[in-house]
């Protein structure tokens, strides 16, 4: 009985997809965090301690609270794929294939752009004006010890070749990246719309789906909250 030295196509296994980046704020996740630990320390107390209307009155303020906390801190990521770029904000997931991206935008936020003209926050890849700051003032000190590098070589050419050693010690760089996080984000995005953008598989329909999962428990304890208080 003799093999075939090669399968069928049909027969192939699969090519496994890349794993779609995912980026998400360090610090609104730690943020988060704490603040829910907070939010449960304080409510569980009330809760199993309170008298009269103080368990209902913390159990709704509880229902209200979590979901939002939860929404602006542990929820918001961005996802981005080979095909297209899902933008998951407190309320609402995005998701726009590349070739519907007209641009990424950064300002005093960072937005994504459809083509058909929507704009869409990026919550969870925030603008840092001091990151930034930062950021520059490191550029700037490493172009300042380059050009001084470069001098002492000059001048140690000048004495014969001698001067390598001093040139080689003054041509020190800045420690730290000379781009802000969030900056070095959206470049790697630009990079990917760059290169998916007239993909045939980027192509589609710009998606929006509510966040009912955060929406209706928030309103729930909104409502509950508002009765207790009223008829308190």
């Amino acid at each position: 009985m003799t093999t075939p030295d090669h399968q069928s196509p049909a027969s192939q296994p699969p090519v496994p997809t890349a794993k779609d980046r995912i980026y998400r704020s360090p610090m609104a996740l730690l943020g988060g965090v704490l603040l829910l630990l907070v939010v449960g320390w304080l409510g569980f107390d009330a809760l199993f301690k309170g008298h009269g209307r103080t368990p209902w009155l913390a159990l709704a303020a509880m229902i209200l609270i979590v979901p939002l906390v939860t929404a602006f801190t542990l929820r918001p990521a961005v996802f981005a794929g080979d095909d297209r770029l899902r933008v998951r904000n407190p309320f609402r997931v995005i998701s726009l294939p590349w070739g519907q991206v007209a641009a990424l935008r950064s300002g005093y936020s960072n937005e994504v752009v459809a083509k058909s003209g929507g704009k869409y926050q990026l919550w969870s890849v925030p603008v840092s004006l001091r990151a930034r700051k930062k950021a520059e003032m490191r550029k700037s000190r490493a172009a300042a010890e380059a050009a001084r590098g470069g001098e002492q070589t000059r001048r140690g050419l000048g004495f014969g070749g001698m001067g390598g050693f001093g040139a080689g010690g003054g041509a020190g760089t800045a420690s730290g990246p000379t781009r802000a996080e969030t900056d070095q984000v959206m470049d790697d995005l630009r990079d990917l719309l760059e290169r998916r953008g007239e993909a045939e598989s980027a192509q589609g329909e710009v998606t929006v789906r509510w966040a009912y999962e955060v929406i209706v428990p928030a309103l729930a304890g909104a409502v509950l909250l508002l009765i207790l208080l009223v008829t308190g």
